[in-house]
């Protein structure tokens, strides 16, 4: 019999993960080019030909260097990963953000995911809280638990999707250890601004002089790069000095398999050497050891490159835009690409279930921690957006919208 902690969380599968593989099978039934298939954030966009043109460089020159050269490349290094690597990724920051860090600031991890757990190994004990604004990423409930703690769930205001920050002061309490921010955000693509940053920064400072004791604002940040309408791309650290940053080249290099990011930590930060070791005995003895070698190397060649915003522009617009003729109520995302549609019936899940019927594939809202509402990932092919429209047109006619 698996623990009781698996069977717990085999009820709470990914709600994104399942409609996925259902989708998978439906492809196979009816064409993939009659799915229209929103469910998962996988990036439609190429990695850039300069990431490719890394990785053959990397295997080309260990080739030359014989069998050293390929123990150099594939072999252990230190936990925190490559010295060379962290040094080119903290110079980057610094040079795009006006940050000091240097290479003992950062830590390479297997993923935003990774990065995000130890974290939590390294500062929850059991028992603490991680507040959370709702809407989130739903695998935020699983990587608490794995260290024994609980997500308390701040309501948003249902028109900006913005946190609600006197439900944010009013569920801090003497349990609370970190709060987790993600913006832009999934799933709304909503962005916190510098004055939405400045407000949760000075409610954390009090509660923290309040109950004397550190609070973590873990910043996960996936799709830092991925901006629209003039937007700009923000580093949280300014904003309070007990900010850890997990962050994934997942989406900005179109990676999400490679399964490559990395933690940072400033000298700011409460105890920073105590942490900084803790995260890196942590990536070792949660079975991680170091991030993938080879890819590590990679993305330290490819720091200045981005994936093609313009191509999910394209596709935010032809969506909202379509969806909101039909009659629909959408959030307009400012970065990420994921758009946030409320359900034309207080059950989503029912609303979902009648797109399946037309071959729309939907993530309920309840997923990510607030009901009423579907996620719609857009980073798809143009045409799968453009067809789905008639797909979407007839479900506006089941529900009577415009």
């Amino acid at each position: 019999m698996v623990s009781k902690r698996i069977q717990k969380a085999l009820l709470g599968n990914s709600a994104i993960r399942a409609m996925f593989v259902e989708g998978k099978a439906m492809a196979e039934k009816y064409g993939a080019e009659n799915v229209y298939d929103f469910s998962l954030g996988n990036p439609a966009t190429p990695a850039p030909a300069a990431l490719n043109d890394s990785i053959r460089d990397l295997l080309d020159e260990a080739d030359k260097k014989g069998a050293a050269g390929s123990l150099e490349l594939h072999g252990y290094m230190e936990n925190a990963g490559y010295k060379d690597v962290r040094e080119a990724i903290a110079a980057n920051l610094n040079k795009r953000f006006g940050t000091a860090f240097d290479d003992h600031n950062i830590v390479m991890t297997v993923g935003a995911a990774g990065g995000l757990n130890i974290i939590f190994k390294t500062v929850l004990d059991p028992g603490d809280e991680v507040i959370v604004f709702a809407p989130f990423f739903g695998e935020y409930r699983q990587y608490a638990a794995n260290f024994d703690s609980e997500i308390v769930t701040v309501n948003p205001d249902l028109k900006t999707f913005l946190p609600d920050l006197n439900d944010f002061e009013a569920k801090i309490t003497e349990k609370t250890k970190a709060l987790i921010v993600n913006t832009p955000n999934n799933p709304t693509g909503v962005i916190y601004k510098p004055e939405t940053m400045e407000a949760i920064a000075s409610i954390l400072e009090k509660k923290q002089k309040e109950f004397g004791h550190d609070i973590y604002l873990v910043s996960d940040e996936p799709y830092r790069e991925l901006v629209y309408d003039g937007n700009k791309e923000d580093f949280l650290t300014k904003y309070y000095k007990n900010t850890i940053v997990g962050y994934s080249f997942s989406k900005s290099l179109s990676l999400p398999g490679e399964r490559i990011g990395y933690v940072v930590v400033p000298n700011e930060a409460s105890d920073a050497e105590e942490l900084i070791r803790g995260i890196e005995i942590s990536n070792r003895t949660l079975g991680f050891v170091n991030a993938p070698s080879l890819i590590q190397k990679a993305v330290a060649r490819c720091l200045d490159e981005k994936t093609d915003v313009s191509f999910y522009d394209e596709n935010r617009t032809m969506l909202y835009d379509g969806l909101t003729e039909l009659g629909f109520t959408c959030i307009k995302p400012e970065g990420a690409f994921y758009l946030w549609v409320k359900s034309p019936v207080d059950n989503e899940e029912e609303f979902v279930e009648e797109g399946k019927k037309l071959h729309l594939l939907m993530v309920k809202g309840s997923a990510f921690g607030c009901g009423g509402f579907v996620r719609l990932a857009y980073c798809v092919s143009h045409e799968t957006v453009k067809n789905s429209l008639r797909a979407f047109e007839k479900l506006a006619q089941v529900y009577g919208l415009k």
